[in-house]
């Protein structure tokens, strides 16, 4: 399926199937499956069908892409709207792990979320992880945006960490996610693209 990165995922309109490869495959199936469960009924979570010991399967959830809405020029309003659902899963106590408009489905008459996906990296955190994520996902992939990160986080409502602290936990996410690379395939293009977006990303000044 369209924006799918590390993992194969599939459907046929109904359903979605999840494979889970890489380093550490097993334990990112378990925490999916698990805040799948957790968030049912407290946050826009695609319903869990059927977990096998290699992949997720939920149902189809229709809506359109965030990544989609923001080139379509709703950057604002996509924003706007996960900065407002951040906010609630921060105030369940968990960090989401890849939070970002990369993870979201959202009603293109409304801009609200109908789906936040891809909780494989889900775990008890600093908020900071995620505010900053969602903010390096703009820099990174949607420059053209950078000024409505504004809308992100006034949305999201609570003080926003500094830019330092924010740029730190950039970098932070970026060095797991070479390590990932790493150990996925030494050498190959997955650790050379990360080695590239860290240095990127350590050159950013604000």
């Amino acid at each position: 399926m369209r924006h799918g990165y590390t993992n194969s995922t599939f459907g046929d309109g109904a359903l979605v199937v999840k494979c889970f490869e890489g380093p550490d495959a097993a334990r990112r199936l378990r925490a999916e499956s698990r805040h799948l469960r957790r968030m049912r009924g407290k946050l826009p979570v695609p319903r869990l069908q059927q977990v096998s010991a290699t992949s997720v399967t939920t149902r189809f959830v229709e809506g359109a892409h965030g990544q989609d809405l923001m080139e379509d020029g709703h950057a604002r309003q996509v924003l706007a709207e996960c900065g407002r659902l951040l906010s609630r899963v921060h105030a369940l106590g968990v960090v989401h792990g890849d939070f970002g408009p990369h993870n979201l489905l959202l009603d293109p008459a409304t801009f609200e979320a109908v789906a936040l996906l891809d909780w494989e990296w889900a775990h008890t955190g600093d908020p900071v992880e995620d505010l900053a994520w969602c903010e390096w996902i703009v820099r990174e992939h949607h420059s053209a945006h950078v000024a409505a990160l504004d809308h992100f986080f006034t949305a999201y409502g609570s003080a926003v960490p500094s830019w330092e602290a924010r740029h730190a936990a950039m970098l932070a996410r970026c060095r797991e996610l070479l390590d990932f690379s790493a150990r996925w395939e030494p050498g190959g293009d997955g650790e050379k693209l990360w080695l590239a977006r860290v240095e990127t990303t350590a050159a950013w000044s604000s």
